[in-house]
């Protein structure tokens, strides 16, 4: 249980707890706060909208997860289930990445993929105030909210510089700040993004089917589906995610477009994938609707966010952003980006480029995986500059 509660810590980081104190004003006079409010002309304190039934569903419900320095006892509780807790993520191999990027004080980094925050925060402890750490990410929602809470934990430019940029154009983050003697590059979606269902990512909640990365660029999934033919979106699901059935749903979601069904939600096209799978044996229909629903999620999100190209970019590009004998560490989450890391590792390594690459790909371990689910597809690889 202690060691279970150490790695607990270490993922979720020291958000810190803000106190809050309430302070009761003594009122004497008949009317009441309720007056004073009204000859203010204050509007009046509506009750919070309660869920049915004993536990929140919804994720605008779980207003308690969605406020961790207000409940950090439900948050706790939500993850030591195995959970992440709604609006958060939990930092994968946290241990494994400061173990590999051995900083010390005085370094220069940079977090490619800054997220939540947490790989930022955990790197910035070993730094000790001494030297710069970078982070870049795309999405121009949750930037804004991470920005803000590394900033309420005492982390303000003169320690670390936040910028809304593709982690593609690494060459620009090294111009300003590099080179650097570390970088980390984790290339999961965050939880956060997941579990809104506001931003599409997920089929198993009602929103737009959307699934940009930056909400504010580019075009949607829907609007990629809009005029896509049948044999581009077959490709797309066998290049983008191995789906076994790629033809058949290709084939059924083009139909439906074509005959003007508007394909627009995140349920619409769960529905058209459930439909289409109904030739499959009762018993393994549900097993086989789920997966190909990652699938052709995994599949549309890496489509719109062009994500195989930036990874290439951001691959020829890390070692210009390193310094001799720099380290970097990426982590990866299914095998179509595997491969592309992987592979670039290996010609770079037999190019002289790199001195050391990782042999074999290091995994979050079993507790690790038994706290935080969404980590057991985790794989980390590393190099270090020649």
């Amino acid at each position: 249980m202690i060691n279970s509660l150490k790695l607990l810590i270490m993922m979720l980081g020291s958000e810190g707890i803000l106190t809050l104190a309430f302070y009761k004003d003594a009122i004497s006079n008949t009317r009441g706060l309720r007056g004073i409010l009204m000859e203010n002309n204050e509007p009046k304190h509506k009750r919070r909208v309660r869920y049915s039934g004993t536990h929140p569903k919804s994720y605008k419900e779980k207003y308690k997860e969605l406020q961790p320095e207000k409940y950090p006892e439900t948050v706790a509780k939500v993850i030591t289930k195995g959970s992440t807790p709604a609006g958060m993520h939990i930092s994968i191999c946290v241990r494994e990445i400061l173990d590999f990027l051995q900083i010390k004080p005085g370094q220069k980094g940079l977090d490619a993929t800054l997220g939540y925050g947490g790989h930022t925060q955990e790197m910035l402890k070993c730094l000790e105030g001494k030297g710069h750490l970078y982070a870049l990410d795309v999405d121009s929602v949750e930037i804004v909210k991470t920005r803000a809470r590394l900033e309420r934990l005492g982390y303000g430019p003169e320690i670390l510089t936040i910028r809304q940029l593709n982690f593609a154009n690494i060459d620009k983050a090294a111009e300003e700040g590099g080179p650097f003697d570390f970088v980390l590059a984790d290339l999961g979606v965050s939880s956060m993004q997941i579990d809104n269902p506001d931003r599409g990512f997920s089929y198993k909640k009602e929103g737009p089917l959307d699934l940009r990365l930056d909400p504010a660029k580019g075009i949607s999934a829907a609007e990629r589906l809009r005029d896509i033919t049948r044999e581009e979106l077959t490709g797309m699901l066998f290049e983008n995610s191995d789906e076994p059935y790629a033809e058949e749903i290709a084939r059924a979601v083009v139909s439906r477009i074509k005959k003007g069904e508007v394909v627009d939600t995140t349920t619409k096209l769960r529905q058209i994938i459930e439909d289409t799978l109904k030739f499959l044996p009762a018993d393994k229909q549900k097993e086989a609707v789920k997966k190909s629903c990652q699938r052709t999620f995994q599949a549309l999100r890496i489509d719109v966010n062009n994500e195989y190209e930036v990874l290439y970019e951001f691959m020829e590009k890390l070692p210009d952003a390193l310094l001799s004998g720099g380290r970097a560490a990426i982590l990866t989450f299914h095998s179509g980006e595997d491969r592309i890391v992987k592979k670039a590792l290996k010609q770079m390594y037999r190019d002289g480029v790199y001195s050391e690459i990782s042999t074999e790909v290091i995994r979050p371990s079993e507790e690790e995986c038994r706290l935080n689910s969404r980590a057991r597809s985790t794989k980390m690889r590393w190099a270090v500059k020649a």
